[in-house]
């Protein structure tokens, strides 16, 4: 753990509030029935931001091995349109880096397979790393030979060690959920062979900020990453960032390539340019761009309750769609019980016949919201409202509607279902 009131890559004191959350229970942390009567923990979430490097950040204050137990309740592969975006990125990478039986990939926190499963059905050797039992195992029942450790400086040298250097080292949402960001970034840095790429997507700090999207603040992610930060902590590990993409999963990511500083065979690309200037032009350079962010929290939090108890005073039914730690961030913050959200749903069985952890709101099967026809659907997992809301296009049949809380609350009708007029 960073010592109390230290900055997680420079060490700087951190005084500069970003914003402040109050105290949330461990996002993942479902409860079953018999916990309820239990006490549960919770934790400071007060986000501050660092003036001498500006990473953004919250403060240790529990272990990463208790977030990522072995009872880990995030399986990737409960999403079609994630497995959609790994598998275009899997055809995209191994055309533009011309990978075969002869390169080696490595996926650090690899989940349950849900990307390296795609370069083993074209033949690419690969290594999963994930510290997560349960998940691993997923994996190593798609094939995926997974090594369940966390990465840092001495795993990556004990891999080097057994010959496992990377062509292509990937790590998709980690960089934010590490506590120890120096000994992370080594680890990549040594996993690289001399002429590999490192390919890293995070959501943006930019995208979170101006999208509001203050609930994809828990403690698992314990910083939130701008271009500049994310080229400073590199450069001081000998990675250099030679090209970048913007993503929209998870409402605004970057998806930034990396090589050793030393290899001089990767130019910087103009799209790298352009968005160090759009966030040099927008102040991420300077404390003060990171000091307004509050007063846009608390204001979503009041539409919000606005909403929720208008309808609840009409005689509306709520429940919820999906058991994300976003959506348990907004609940807890935003004080939502079953007072105003009857239920809410999940695909994923890992999840379902638990409870949130904080507000104790049940969680079901999907088929739940056919029984019982509530007015409206709060989709949690705002990201990927898209899709759910044509997986549920039959709340059309009774007038349901559906509700996404973020950026702002926003009602939509329910679409007509794909193939039916």
């Amino acid at each position: 753990m960073t010592p109390a009131g230290q900055c997680r890559f420079c060490g700087a004191h951190l005084e500069h509030t970003f914003v402040d959350l109050g105290a949330s229970p461990i996002a993942n942390d479902y409860r079953n029935l018999s916990q309820l009567s239990e006490m549960e923990p919770f934790y400071p979430l007060h986000v501050k931001v660092c003036d001498r490097c500006l990473l953004v950040q919250v403060a240790d204050c529990i272990s990463a091995r208790h977030i990522f137990s072995d009872s880990y309740a995030y399986f990737s592969s409960f999403s079609d349109s994630w497995l959609a975006h790994a598998k275009l990125y899997v055809e995209m990478i191994t055309n533009r880096l011309q990978l075969g039986p002869r390169h080696h990939v490595i996926e650090v926190a690899c989940n349950d397979g849900y990307l390296l499963q795609y370069f083993v059905a074209k033949g690419i050797p690969v290594l999963g790393i994930e510290p997560t039992a349960n998940t691993a195992a997923a994996a190593e029942k798609k094939g995926i030979p997974t090594v369940v450790k966390f990465l840092g400086e001495k795993t990556a040298q004990e891999l080097v060690q057994h010959g496992r250097q990377a062509d292509l080292v990937i790590g998709n949402n980690v960089l934010a959920h590490v506590p120890d960001i120096n000994d992370f970034v080594e680890g990549l840095r040594r996993l690289l062979k001399p002429t590999g790429v490192l390919t890293m997507e995070f959501p943006h700090l930019m995208q979170l900020m101006a999208r509001n999207q203050f609930d994809t603040i828990y403690h698992e992610h314990y910083q939130y990453l701008s271009l500049l930060v994310v080229e400073k902590i590199f450069g001081a590990h000998g990675l250099t960032v030679f090209n970048v993409e913007e993503l929209p999963t998870h409402g605004g990511s970057l998806r930034v390539y990396a090589c050793l500083t030393s290899n001089e065979s990767q130019p910087a690309t103009s799209r790298l340019a352009d968005l160090r200037r759009r966030e040099l032009d927008a102040g991420y350079d300077r404390l003060k761009a990171f000091l307004s962010f509050t007063e846009c929290v608390k204001e979503t939090k009041r539409k919000l309750l606005e909403f929720l108890i208008t309808a609840k005073r009409s005689g509306k039914t709520i429940v919820g769609y999906g058991a994300p730690a976003k959506g348990n961030t907004l609940l807890n913050y935003c004080g939502v019980r079953t007072d105003f959200i009857d239920y809410t749903v999940d695909r994923s069985p890992h999840k379902q016949e638990l409870f949130l952890p904080g507000t104790h709101i049940p969680i079901h099967h999907p088929d739940k919201i056919r029984e019982t026809k509530p007015d409206y659907v709060l989709i949690l997992p705002w990201n990927i409202k898209d899709e759910i809301m044509q997986q549920m296009a039959f709340i059309r049949e009774w007038g349901g509607e559906f509700v996404v809380p973020i950026p702002e609350v926003r009602i939509y009708p329910a679409p007509v279902a794909f193939g039916k007029m």
